[in-house]
């Protein structure tokens, strides 16, 4: 069945999915299976990635959780447990237990991060292998949850971090700013970009391998208009799909015939 859009003739039409570039990854903090199901039947389409938040997905029915992921790839998303879900299962060593129950959710994908625990380097490129060995794609994030400690990362080290873990198999790099954006990684405390910083990263980075974690809208547009409407975006709220896509199909005054 073909499906017209209502003003098809003003539309900016973008790479369809399976996307290599221009993906938006999409926080999943709790939705009703209705809710996410009428959300992916008017916007999934425009949704390439969903997380389901930090440790959400512990507190929830499984069987809720299993109809959701479910759902999600059938409208050919990747549905993915949160990073602080693989810390701690690592934590509590129960490692491969926590890949066994994602297979038997039906979660293609997982993030693993540092962000809330202290984990030798070399064990987090181990644990990127191990997912991988085990049949998941493997999103990795680099950056600490407090600001302090993220603070103590040089740009070297980060850049040197998120290498290695792409070299180790993670098919994206998530640049850590958690969901408000604000005082942690690239984002300053008023939630402004550090350009100079994005500058050097993307000297020493392929941007394709990169999702900069942008959950405010003028965060959005600065990506959008620096790097095009193909720039990786992720943390991004299940209410602002819409939004961002009018955003990078120059739908929207902030970006209308800028790109």
């Amino acid at each position: 069945m073909i499906i017209l859009k209502a003003f098809e003739f003003l539309l900016n039409k973008r790479e369809e999915k399976p996307r290599s570039k221009g993906i938006t990854m999409v926080l999943d903090k709790g939705l009703g299976l209705e809710t996410a199901q009428s959300l992916m039947d008017i916007s999934g389409e425009y949704v390439d990635y969903l997380k389901f938040g930090w440790g959400t997905s512990i507190i929830h029915d499984e069987e809720i959780i299993k109809a959701k992921v479910e759902m999600y790839k059938a409208h050919d998303i990747t549905p993915y447990t949160g990073g602080t879900l693989f810390e701690l299962a690592y934590m509590n060593g129960k490692l491969d237990e926590f890949f066994t129950r994602a297979h038997e959710l039906g979660f293609p994908a997982i993030e693993i991060s540092d962000g809330s625990i202290t984990l030798d380097h070399k064990d987090k490129l181990e644990s990127i292998k191990k997912a991988r060995a085990n049949g998941f794609e493997v999103l990795s994030e680099v950056g600490k949850k407090d600001p302090n400690l993220d603070k103590e990362l040089s740009l070297d080290e980060r850049i040197e971090l998120m290498q290695s873990e792409l070299d180790a198999g993670s098919s994206l790099i998530i640049v850590e700013a958690r969901e408000g954006g604000k005082n942690i990684g690239i984002f300053d405390a008023s939630g402004k970009a550090k350009d100079d910083e994005i500058d050097y990263i993307l000297e020493h980075i392929d941007n394709e391998k990169i999702l900069w974690e942008a959950p405010n809208k003028d965060q959005q547009v600065y990506f959008i208009l620096k790097l095009g409407n193909t720039v990786n975006l992720g943390n991004v709220s299940s209410d602002d799909i819409t939004s961002l896509e009018t955003l990078r199909q120059g739908l929207r005054g902030d970006t209308v015939g800028k790109i």
